[in-house]
């Protein structure tokens, strides 16, 4: 059995921002090519994700607490309104068939999963164990979308990858040990400054603290 180790995480992280930072935030995004949605709660956040995805769309959602709070897992891959790329990973064989498992997580039609932290200048960083979400977000999938809770809105680089360290990382470090019973690692990080592919990238900003 792994030996948990307790870190301690800084609860400031977890504060939602004000209004009028959340419309900073929003402005400097949309600079940097991206599309922002703005929505009161999870739920407003899941319906609004469902219009934009086309029925019978190719879709790849990536291991998120943040989908797990509003259900939107089982919309994507059990519900028959999308063409689910986890349900064809899940179907496969790991050892005989991992790189094509690769190759279908790299580039989907459309990616669905969130972020780690997001500055008021419109940049947004995403930590990873094992870097599997990130061909994806960067460059494979050719529409993303990224549900964020707005508690994950922080002042600069600085605050960006502190929250990382004190937030994030302990908490899914708690998460991993009990569903894989391994610890997780800030191993890989994204860095997303500018999307110069036209529409590509969609922020959802949920005034609800969901996901870390």
């Amino acid at each position: 059995m792994p030996v948990e180790v307790k870190v301690k995480v800084n609860e400031r992280f977890g504060n939602l921002a004000s209004d009028i930072i959340v419309e900073k935030t929003v402005s400097a995004l949309k600079s940097n090519g991206i599309n922002v949605y703005v929505v009161n709660n999870g739920e407003e956040a899941k319906k609004k994700v469902l219009e934009i995805i086309p029925k019978d769309s190719e879709v790849m959602n990536m291991t998120s607490t943040t989908l797990l709070t509003i259900n939107l897992e089982q919309e994507i891959n059990e519900l028959g309104k999308f063409n689910s790329i986890r349900n064809k990973l899940n179907s496969m064989n790991q050892k005989t068939q991992g790189q094509d498992m690769k190759r279908l997580g790299a580039a989907p039609e459309w990616v669905i999963g969130s972020v780690h932290a997001v500055t008021q200048d419109g940049h947004l960083f995403i930590a990873s164990q094992t870097g599997s979400q990130l061909p994806a977000y960067a460059y494979g999938a050719k529409n993303v979308i990224w549900v964020i809770g707005t508690q994950k809105i922080v002042e600069n680089f600085d605050k960006a990858f502190k929250r990382l360290y004190e937030y994030c990382f302990p908490l899914e470090d708690q998460r991993a040990l009990k569903v894989y019973g391994t610890h997780s690692g800030v191993n890989k990080i994204l860095i997303v400054n500018k999307e110069v592919a036209s529409e590509r990238i969609i922020v959802i900003l949920v005034k609800e603290n969901i996901g870390f």
